[in-house]
């Protein structure tokens, strides 16, 4: 494989970030050497930034709110699926926790995936 090379810092990052650009504007063909060489760079690439720039997990209330965004879903429509107004309002300022069955519930009708409405996370108790 021709010029690869370990992503150790910035300058190597850019140089794989502009050296994996020309393949998706050309894309290989599967079993090719170019092929796995597109493999190897993103390989490289993901390494560094989930090393460099890792993203924290989202917790729930994040994950609901940003699937009601993404989906025009309002407060009302969330009421609606988990039982009440309050419930609903109660969840989203972080008052009330998420019972097992509301995570069931918005893991199956709103696609979110069930290990981030599970995940403990912080309530306001003031």
């Amino acid at each position: 494989m021709r010029n690869i090379r370990a992503i150790r810092n910035e300058v190597d990052y850019d140089w794989a970030l502009a050296e994996i650009a020309h393949y998706f504007e050309n894309q290989p063909a599967p079993g090719t050497v170019a092929a796995d060489r597109f493999d190897v760079l993103a390989s490289l690439i993901e390494a560094y930034e989930a090393k460099n720039w890792p993203i924290e997990p989202t917790d729930p209330v994040e994950a609901i709110e940003y699937r009601m965004e993404i989906s025009g879903y309002t407060q009302k429509d969330l009421s609606e699926l988990i039982g009440s107004r309050s419930r609903a309002s109660e969840i989203l300022k972080r008052k009330r926790p998420l019972t097992m069955q509301m995570a069931h519930k918005l893991s199956v009708e709103w696609n979110i995936p069930a290990e981030v409405l599970l995940k403990p996370y912080h309530l306001d108790t003031r």
